[in-house]
């Protein structure tokens, strides 16, 4: 693809550094398969520029590069990270520089330094050593044919401390040839108007130097003030072409600019086009992806996508979202993917009950079921430490069973979990289950890592033959949570386990003095969801 640098007025450049900037994440690391599939999400969703690694810097981002020169993107070019020059060699000779010409990318993004403090105090370097360091670089790789990116590292610290210094950095990357100046937050600590302010003096500076219509900027913003977001749209009010950030946030420290919320905040609030509608239907799944592959759990809360992004819970605001969804919702949920959601729990009303059933496909009509009986049961229960709203699966069940509509796929005669400890070996847990399905008693046993391991995996063996669906269902998350800790030992527990399917996700509760009860009763309610929603 060719054409990502020539973009109209009304366009931004979407620019992910996830495979990159996002690995830097504590905890997150991706396989050379995880950039791979990552990369064609990407590519699929209408990203203009995938940065897929730094080639120069690990064996991991080398064998990407060589797999993804096999790859074939519709929509996105693919980008190589990598550093100026050192310090007294020439250009050529660099081994990181040559590293990015052999990944053979369109495009390459090379940072340098404008901050005189990394200059001096970090690298021992001269300040004019640094200047023809960033010039020659982008010179020898515009030589090469690349379209050069270039990220103004610590930009905005580096204008705080010498104005003239930083934007001499720029005015060399954009007279060796870059096609694209990017000014970067790389410490998070710039506040929006000081975005706003610089960036139009940036702006300002270039454009009375050169062709303004040859000038490109773009923003590159971190989150340690949690103004990631807020400072990637002042950039681009005062005029940067290009936003860079991951998806779902991840970075160093406290992370990047989200795309997940930048996206819809450029299309949907500022109206540029950055991507189409349909894609942008594609959100919330590719946010999900990128957590599965990252192996991190996705973030509830999290704007636009999260799973309580559009989640109701007072009476009052399901009541006014049942008659206009616009009354309590910046958006319709659809447009990124997403949905409205209705919890119930111990401050729900009627409505909640009922918006909840009807969503949940139960018929609550007949005049012998009465909802207001139903929402008296919710709160007895959370007052004993269900948590309804966080667990659909479970209030799914509750409500068939209260309104008699419930027809268990199975019955529990009984099971055993024994826990076996040696010297020279961790824990090894085992389950021994006896179940009936329609009449038919079935008794099976499974090993797992623990105890709630070993009982899901011997009810998967003693239910699979009845119900072959099941090998569809994953168990993604398992959380324990002391209700009451006054209790010592003997204090109750509440258990939320969320699975999945290829289609859908649920949680269901459960809650005892027992920790192998409570997590039977969120197991078996996972199943009986399962089964009853084929």
């Amino acid at each position: 693809m060719d054409q990502a640098m020539d973009q109209t007025m009304d366009q931004i450049l979407l620019y992910d550094t996830t495979l990159r900037d996002g690995t830097q994440g504590e905890n997150i690391s991706f396989t050379v398969e995880d950039k791979l599939r990552i990369s064609q999400r990407l590519d699929d969703i209408g990203i203009h520029f995938i940065e897929g690694g730094w080639p120069g810097s690990n064996p991991r981002d080398l064998q990407f590069f060589k797999l993804a020169k096999k790859t074939k993107f519709k929509n996105a070019e693919l980008t190589a990270f990598s550093a100026t020059r050192k310090p007294g060699i020439s250009a050529k000779k660099d081994d990181n520089l040559k590293a990015l010409l052999e990944s053979e990318t369109g495009v390459v993004t090379i940072f340098g330094k404008t901050w005189d403090l990394h200059v001096k105090e970090v690298m021992n370097n001269s300040l004019e050593e640094n200047i023809a360091m960033i010039h020659d670089s982008v010179f020898w790789l515009k030589e090469n044919g690349r379209k050069v990116i270039y990220d103004a590292e610590h930009f905005f610290d580096g204008y705080f401390a010498d104005r003239q210094y930083a934007l001499k950095t720029l005015t060399t990357a954009f007279e060796g040839g870059a096609d694209t100046l990017v000014l970067c937050d790389t410490n998070g600590g710039t506040l929006p108007f000081d975005i706003e302010r610089i960036t139009q003096d940036v702006m300002k500076t270039l454009n009375e130097k050169f062709d303004k219509h040859s000038v490109k900027i773009g923003i590159h913003t971190h989150n340690d003030c949690g103004l990631a977001l807020a400072n990637s749209i002042s950039a681009v009010r005062e005029g940067a072409v290009m936003v860079q950030g991951t998806i779902n946030g991840y970075g160093e420290r406290c992370g990047n600019a989200d795309l997940t919320s930048i996206i819809p905040v450029l299309k949907l609030k500022m109206k540029y086009d950055c991507i189409s509608d349909e894609n942008l239907k594609k959100l919330r799944k590719l946010s999900r992806f990128v957590s599965e592959r990252a192996n991190m759990t996705p973030s509830n809360t999290r704007p636009f996508v999260g799973r309580s992004a559009f989640a109701h819970k007072g009476g009052i605001h399901v009541s006014a979202i049942a008659k206009t969804p616009l009354a309590y919702e910046h958006i319709c949920p659809e447009m990124v993917g997403n949905k409205q959601r209705v919890l119930v729990s111990d401050l729900s009303g009627k409505s909640n009950v009922e918006y909840k059933a009807k969503e949940l496909g139960i018929d609550l009509t007949s005049d012998e079921f009465n909802t207001q009986e139903i929402v008296t049961e919710v709160k007895r229960l959370e007052q004993e430490g269900y948590q309804f709203d966080a667990a659909d699966g479970s209030l799914h069940i509750l409500i068939e069973k209260f309104t008699n509509q419930f027809s268990p796929s199975f019955e529990l005669k009984s099971f055993r979990v024994t826990v076996e400890k040696n010297a020279d070996r961790p824990c090894h847990s085992h389950a021994m289950i006896k179940i009936s399905v329609d009449g038919k008693d079935e008794i099976t046993a499974a090993e797992g890592h623990g105890p709630v391991s070993a009982l899901d995996n011997a009810l998967r063996k003693a239910l699979t033959s009845f119900y072959p669906s099941l090998d569809l269902m994953h168990l993604v998350d398992f959380k324990v949570r002391v209700i009451d800790g006054r209790d010592g030992t003997s204090a109750k527990v509440r258990v939320l386990i969320e699975s999945r399917d290829e289609d859908k996700i649920w949680s269901t509760v459960g809650v005892s003095e027992d920790i192998i009860d409570a997590s039977w009763q969120a197991l078996t309610d996972s199943f009986h969801f399962k089964i009853s929603n084929e």
